[in-house]
């Protein structure tokens, strides 16, 4: 019966001209946001890497988080943006905002904030955390190294 419904409901209208059709939204209004569900307390998204602004992907690859090409704010998707200021939900966040889901919460069960973040070794992400070699080898080389330069680069100038 609802196939009947369907079939004698009304077209719905046209715009005449190509102009006034809606427009859709572009990689870049895809960007993903921080959502909060109380003050001050990120919500991990689910998989968000479908809404990375095209620059974020290319940075990704370059071995920079999402959101490292933009100009930089007191807050950056919900937490401080020096990684030595992080707490350790700032560190699962990130990663799972990374496409990480999984190996996230290896970084909460072993307590890393971000000046363990800054201090763990290539041994460390391998090893310690106990993580496959593949993810394990794209977060070290990835993220947590262009992590530990650029706050070198920042903290020496």
């Amino acid at each position: 019966m609802s196939s009947l419904y369907l079939l004698s409901a009304p077209a719905p209208c046209l715009p005449s001209r190509a102009s006034q059709l809606p427009r859709r939204p572009s990689p870049r209004t895809l960007a993903p946001r921080a959502e909060t569900t109380s003050p001050g307390v990120p919500r991990a998204p689910g998989r968000v890497h479908w809404g990375w602004a095209r620059g974020d992907r290319r940075a990704l690859h370059r071995g920079k988080p999402p959101g490292a090409g933009h100009a930089g704010s007191s807050m950056e998707n919900g937490r401080p943006p020096d990684p030595a200021d992080w707490a350790v939900m700032d560190v699962v966040n990130y990663f799972r905002m990374a496409g990480f889901e999984e190996q996230a919460s290896a970084f909460q069960e072993q307590e890393i904030d971000g000046k363990s973040l800054l201090l763990m070794t290539r041994n460390d992400v391998l090893t310690g955390l106990q993580l496959k070699l593949g993810p394990a080898l794209k977060i070290y080389e990835y993220h947590v190294k262009p992590l530990q330069t650029k706050h070198l680069k920042h903290n020496s100038s």
